[in-house]
């Protein structure tokens, strides 16, 4: 009877251990037009860390040219991501976007949706204070 149990609860972890693999990765989001070009990067990695770049080139833009960079730890639960910013470790000349308190949504297809219905796994922001990644929709690649 131990052993069934142990089996059990072993075959529990690993699946919830493999559930949260599921948000780890690279997503991207590319806007432009004939005047600017936007682009985001962030990478969930494995060990709960990640990184972030935002990129814009617009015309007539003072500067027209910019890159900032972000970094922390995220987590996950109930298929909102948290990131989080340490001050003294995360944020230094290089990166300067402070994610602290922000939150994303991941979205996927539902598995029990069985239409032809296309949906991009993505992440949602929904807060941060960081005004411009309020609302924003970067996808997995």
């Amino acid at each position: 009877m131990k052993l069934i149990i142990t089996t059990l609860l072993l075959i529990l972890k690993l699946n919830l251990f493999a559930q949260s693999n599921q948000f780890a990765g690279d997503y991207t989001r590319s806007l432009s037009s004939e005047n600017h070009k936007l682009e985001y990067a962030l990478t969930l990695n494995q060990d709960g860390t990640f990184e972030f770049h935002y990129y814009s080139n617009i015309q007539g833009g003072t500067p027209q040219e910019v890159n900032k960079y972000g970094k922390g730890k995220w987590s996950e639960k109930d298929n909102l991501i948290t990131f989080s910013s340490d001050k003294t470790t995360d944020l230094n000349e290089k990166y300067t976007l402070d994610f602290s308190h922000s939150t994303a949504r991941f979205v996927t297809k539902n598995p029990r949706d069985k239409s032809d219905k296309i949906v991009k796994t993505k992440l949602q922001f929904l807060e941060s204070e960081i005004l411009w990644m309020r609302r924003i929709d970067i996808f997995k690649v």
